[in-house]
């Protein structure tokens, strides 16, 4: 992507983003306002159910306590004290009562809890009544929801106790209530767009026609089930909004107030629905408008950012293409400056690059040059002058044995032979080491399963690890079993491998702990090698995988170079991390793929193959 077009689309997306940013803005606090608004409505709706409820529970108390004053009540109260009173003759005065002070639901119970007559139920005349005896004083209790159970069913009621107290100690009881339905909200003012339910829980499960209120069909009342369900296992005070349809316009959010009984069970639930299409519409027109604005402004910020980029970017495009010719060898390469902003300090600064580079870059190869031949020199005299010693040693002392009797002549000849003989042969093996370092072979790539030849590559030096004498090296091995199978050449990994457990056997000559890791890693898999020796420095570190470089006082400095060929030609990388005292850890990250290369299916290699051990094993460093 260009920079053109970087800039182009970063002044699109700032412009995008303030007109994003401001329309979330409006939008969020015009919900909120709308919020607090329908929250101080609902508020202010019931407040007004709760004044007509406890004006309601009011006037009920009153015209009880008139039923209960009566001298008709008193004359009952008085005869049914007596001894062997007849309390049949008294089992039709609560209809009298309740059309005379306009009540749905009367009765009237005895001081021993016996009830004497019900409007509501008539069979249940004879039964007691405890939960009246069980208060000592009903005339100052407020009225409450109760569930009456009427001869075809029950219904909901707002009900009142008072008594007659005439005749000491034997009180006559008067239950008087209003039937709660639809019209016990008529008298509640509802704002536009507002409106006012109640169910009456007299069901354990959910039954639809409970819910009452006007402007509500079969279909809707089903929606409330799982309101309701939830309120019966916990009755409190929560706010849910329904969708009635796809459109959100239609939607409307419910306040549901539980309403308790007496003793705290839930009779009932007061539900105050508020619309939310004024929202929905004001939220569509702000974003209506948001969108003009934004579009607008995008058509506007283009022009701009195409004229402001097309005179930024022209620059920098000439330094870009003078950068490149740089690259390809060009050092004299000059650009135009033009004025004096920070565009043409830049181009002033390249031309004063290029011609320091002109004149540092023949001076620089003559230093790498000599640099590069006397570290192969030194490298070289310091490999071939310890063989060499012990050969001008073993020639002088034949050439004194030249004294000697013939017997012993032949001895010294002999033992001197065989010693030139070793020597030739360490010559020979350092020559082949540095040759098999300059002609590493090409990887031939199959599919390899890394935990195997990691394993085989430590079944190698597992007699040395127990050796009798010797230091214990431990082995941890942490595979990631199965493990994906890559394209890799097993040899040579089986080499880099045998290089780097080399390596660490070499830096714990105390003993330690080997730990090998296995794992898949973003579509590669990586390979851990690590030891618990003295670990290295940052420097040390730095330079670990340079050629020649090592930091043993025998090694060639050709072994962790060869793993890092190695890794470089399966097109992976390489990396280290140690602290001095604790150890050292080698990672690699190896592709399970390599693109553009013919693989061959796996070779299961014989097993008297995977014990050889490889030549460049012995590289270390």
């Amino acid at each position: 992507m260009s920079f053109r077009t970087k800039l182009l689309l970063v002044v699109l997306l700032t412009i995008f983003a303030s007109v994003s940013v401001v329309a979330y803005a409006v939008t969020y606090y015009t919900r909120s306002a709308f919020e607090e608004m329908d929250s101080q409505r609902t508020e202010a709706l019931v407040a007004q159910f709760k004044k007509e409820f406890t004006q309601s529970g009011s006037e009920l108390a009153h015209q009880v306590k008139n039923i209960a004053d009566a001298g008709v009540t008193d004359r009952m109260a008085i005869d049914l004290s007596h001894p062997n009173a007849d309390a049949s003759l008294y089992v039709h005065d609560a209809f009298g009562a309740a059309q005379e002070h306009g009540l749905n639901y009367v009765e009237m119970v005895n001081s021993d809890g016996i009830l004497i007559s019900s409007v509501q139920n008539p069979a249940r005349v004879g039964s007691k009544l405890d939960w009246v005896t069980a208060v000592k004083n009903w005339n100052d209790t407020d009225a409450f929801l109760k569930k009456e159970e009427l001869s075809d069913g029950v219904a909901l009621s707002l009900t009142v106790v008072r008594t007659n107290d005439t005749v000491a100690n034997k009180s006559l009881y008067i239950i008087g209530g209003q039937h709660v339905d639809q019209n016990f909200l008529a008298s509640l003012v509802l704002p536009a767009g507002m409106r006012a339910l109640i169910y009456t829980n007299l069901d354990p499960g959910f039954v639809a026609a409970s819910l009452l209120g006007d402007k509500i069909d079969a279909d809707q009342k089903e929606r409330f089930a799982p309101l309701v369900e939830q309120l019966q296992k916990q009755p409190q005070p929560l706010v849910r909004t329904i969708e009635w349809t796809r459109d959100p316009a239609d939607a409307e959010a419910f306040h549901a107030i539980p309403l308790p009984g007496r003793n705290n069970e839930l009779l009932g639930i007061f539900f105050v629905g508020s619309s939310r299409r004024e929202l929905v519409q004001l939220t569509r027109e702000i974003l209506k408008s948001a969108g003009a604005v934004a579009a607008a402004a995008l058509f506007i910020g283009m022009l701009v950012s195409f004229w402001i980029s097309a005179r930024i970017t022209k620059p920098v495009e000439e330094l870009a293409e003078g950068a490149r010719e740089v690259a390809t060898g060009r050092w004299d390469t000059r650009i135009e400056a033009r004025g004096s902003d920070e565009i043409g300090q830049l181009a002033i600064a390249f031309n004063d690059m290029t011609r320091t580079l002109a004149s540092q870059k023949e001076r620089l190869l003559q230093t790498e040059r000599v640099a590069a031949w006397r570290e192969l020199a030194r490298r070289l005299a310091h490999e071939l002058r310890n063989p060499l010693f012990p050969m001008q040693i073993t020639i002088e002392n034949l050439q004194k044995a030249r004294r000697l009797e013939a017997r012993h002549f032949l001895e010294v000849f002999n033992e001197s032979t065989a010693t030139l003989k070793a020597e030739l042969a360490n010559l020979n093996n350092i020559v082949s080491r540095f040759s098999d370092f300059s002609k590493m072979p090409a990887p031939k790539f199959v599919r390899v399963n890394v935990n195997e030849v990691l394993r085989n590559a430590v079944r190698l030096f597992e007699p040395q690890f127990n050796a009798v004498g010797k230091p214990t090296i431990t082995q941890e091995p942490f595979f990631t079993d199965p493990l994906p199978e890559i394209d890799a050449d097993a040899d040579l990994l089986h080499r880099a491998f045998q290089n780097l457990v080399l390596n660490a056997m070499d830096a714990m000559p105390s003993g330690g702990t080997l730990t090998m890791r296995s794992s898949e890693n973003n579509g590669n898999v990586r390979i851990e090698v690590a030891d618990t020796g003295k670990g290295l420095t940052p420097e040390e570190c730095s330079r670990l995988f340079t050629p020649y470089y090592t930091t043993k006082q025998m090694g060639t400095g050709l072994g962790l170079a060869i793993v890092q060929s190695v890794v470089s030609d399966h097109h992976g990388t390489i990396s280290v991390n140690s602290e001095e005292g604790r150890g050292t850890t080698f990672r690699i990250e190896l592709p399970q793929r390599q693109a553009g290369q013919k693989v061959k299916p796996r070779e299961q290699a014989p097993e008297s193959q995977k014990d050889m051990p490889s030549p460049l094993a012995a590289a270390s460093d």
